[in-house]
């Protein structure tokens, strides 16, 4: 299979850094930096766009700005769009120490964000952490911070997380480890045409969603530091997890799988998780035994072919 590409605005850092900051906008008298789409109205503040679609439904756009900013979505359907993709920047700043979007609404999307260096005292710094509601990523940066979406429990929930960029996140300095992704109890988790790379501890995803449906998607730990599995689902999943590109990195707190499958309970069914059409193999000079799959669950799984390098064995029963 071909390589995934990773997004076009993930190639650029310069122009990132040329992105002014909020804060510069009431000394030139320029807008307001956000805007509720729907009434025209802009705000200063993110969480003043919020509160203002209230329990409805909005968009809020975001200018091509750093923010050092962050909101609380309570209620309501709200979408989080950035004017120009990857030109709008969520950076070091955390809600309730914990997110820069703490999300708790019914829905929310978010689109053509970046979300950078958020770090809170519990170690679980996250751009999005979701405790309640759907939640829709799109065309989304998260990077340098100790997780990138982190979610609470909502077993009729849905998250779709879609040509997403996941970089240099996830640590095991604080109580329990942090990791690139991190759902709880949802009912679905989909990722699709998505990167993870360089993640910095912890595994890249890490669900205990009952269904998990993760494909076209490429997982590089090449310049991975003290990272553990690529896919965890620690309670079981079925669903499908196809398509994917995956290369284990040199510098690993666990090596022994690719894919954990019910490592710590069978809360969910597993019988007939299909992992097909993978390419699995070692970054270059690296030259070690595991697992694709490592599976807890005793139950059928679906494996299909799927392309492995040298020392990679396609399933480990546990």
């Amino acid at each position: 299979m071909n390589r995934p590409t990773r997004l076009a605005f993930a190639l650029g850092l310069p122009l990132l850094a040329a992105v002014p900051t909020a804060s510069s906008l009431g000394q030139s008298g320029d807008a307001a930096p956000y805007t509720v789409a729907e009434t025209g109205r802009s705000f200063t503040r993110l969480q003043d766009a919020v509160d203002a679609i209230g329990d409805g439904r909005g968009t809020i756009r975001f200018a091509s700005l750093r923010f050092a900013d962050c909101a609380v979505q309570g209620q309501g359907d709200v979408t989080y769009q950035a004017t120009v993709p990857g030109q709008s920047v969520l950076d070091g700043k955390a809600c309730e120490d914990k997110a820069a979007l703490v999300l708790r609404g019914r829905n929310a999307r978010i689109e053509g964000l970046v979300f950078a260096n958020i770090r809170v005292p519990d170690k679980n710094g996250a751009g999005v952490r979701l405790e309640h509601g759907n939640l829709s990523v799109s065309q989304a940066w998260f990077r340098d911070s100790e997780q990138g979406v982190l979610s609470g429990d909502d077993a009729q929930g849905a998250i779709r997380i879609d040509k997403s960029t996941f970089t240099r996140l996830g640590t095991c300095e604080g109580p329990g480890c942090a990791h690139s992704v991190y759902i709880g109890n949802y009912g679905l988790l989909a990722i699709t045409r998505s990167r993870f790379e360089a993640g910095t501890g912890g595994h890249y995803v890490k669900s205990r969603a009952a269904r998990i449906e993760l494909t076209d998607s490429s997982f590089d730990d090449t310049a991975g530091r003290g990272t553990n599995y690529m896919v965890d689902l620690p309670e079981g999943a079925t669903g499908t997890i196809a398509g994917n590109w995956f290369v284990q990195g040199r510098d690993k707190e666990n090596y022994s799988a690719f894919v954990a499958v019910a490592a710590e309970h069978r809360s969910h069914p597993s019988a007939g998780l299909a992992v097909e059409g993978n390419n699995a193999r070692f970054a270059p000079g690296v030259d070690r035994r595991s697992a694709f799959v490592a599976d807890w669950s005793g139950e059928p799984l679906k494996l299909g072919q799927n392309a492995l390098g040298a020392g990679i064995a396609g399933f480990e029963k546990r």
